[in-house]
């Protein structure tokens, strides 16, 4: 909350360990987001990912961070009934994987949710604007907050902050909302398809190293292309293996161990 209106926080996703190892190294924020139901389990949306996935890539996230400040999201279906069921799932989420705060969807309808979990020592990231667990109701992942619906986002951001949020996602709003959001509230403000205002920015990492190519939002910048990359490696490695020039003689074992070489001592 320091970093309010100073240098920019970087924020990306992890979901395995050796990702989180080199995310770590460059970022503030690391998120254990439910995105990885769609790009590392082929789910078509964030709906379908259980508690136990978000335990489960938490914990091999935790084994990678040393330094960033780690966050991993409650999952659809996870907090939405009661205070109490957020609760519980939250601390299940602290404690099995070791994470510093979560991260849940929903403005105003979820302030009381956060209030609660907050005086009994859980800090929440909340996350309003686009939220991709309601999908459905918005139908579809479409650009919010223009018209008289910036109205409702912006008493959104003001009620999860209030309510105890050390930082608020906003994503896919436009430039302007997120603009009057991050001057308004009191507390970060975080990025995704919103404002370079804001006092930091997230992407998916598989989005921004050109891993996951089902869809590119808009407000995706490519960094690489890894996807094309190894598809080319594998490529390689299937021509390699057809044309037995793979393995070749300096991947395979001799039948006698070779002769030693002897290294002259002084």
């Amino acid at each position: 909350m320091a970093r309010k209106g100073g240098e920019p926080l970087v924020c990306l996703t992890a979901y395995t360990t050796p990702v989180a190892r080199l995310v770590d190294a460059h970022c503030d924020v690391v998120l254990v987001g439910d995105s990885v139901g769609m790009v590392l389990h082929g789910l078509p949306s964030t709906l379908g990912v259980t508690m136990d996935m978000m335990a489960m890539h938490g914990k091999a996230v935790r084994r990678g961070v040393e330094k960033a400040l780690l966050v991993v999201d409650l999952p659809f279906g996870a907090y939405e009934a009661s205070p109490e069921q957020a609760f519980a799932n939250a601390s299940r989420l602290m404690a099995e994987t070791g994470c510093a705060a979560v991260k849940l969807e929903g403005g105003e309808p979820m302030a009381e949710t956060i209030r609660f979990l907050t005086r009994r020592g859980i800090p929440v990231m909340a996350h309003i604007g686009l939220t991709p667990q309601a999908v459905n109701a918005f139908g579809g992942y479409k650009v919010q907050g223009r018209g008289e619906a910036a109205t409702a986002i912006e008493r959104d951001a003001v009620a999860v902050a209030e309510a105890g949020a050390f930082a608020v996602v906003l994503e896919k709003v436009t430039e302007g909302l997120a603009r009057r959001i991050t001057e308004t509230i009191s507390v970060p403000t975080i990025g995704i398809g919103a404002s370079p205002a804001c006092d930091g920015q997230i992407l998916v990492v598989d989005d921004m190293l050109g891993m996951f190519a089902d869809f590119r939002p808009k407000f995706v910048k490519r960094y690489a292309e890894l996807g094309q990359t190894a598809e080319e490696a594998i490529a390689a490695y299937a021509q390699d293996v057809r044309a037995r020039r793979f393995p070749a003689q300096e991947h395979v074992f001799a039948d006698t161990p070779a002769a030693s070489r002897k290294v002259p001592t002084r």
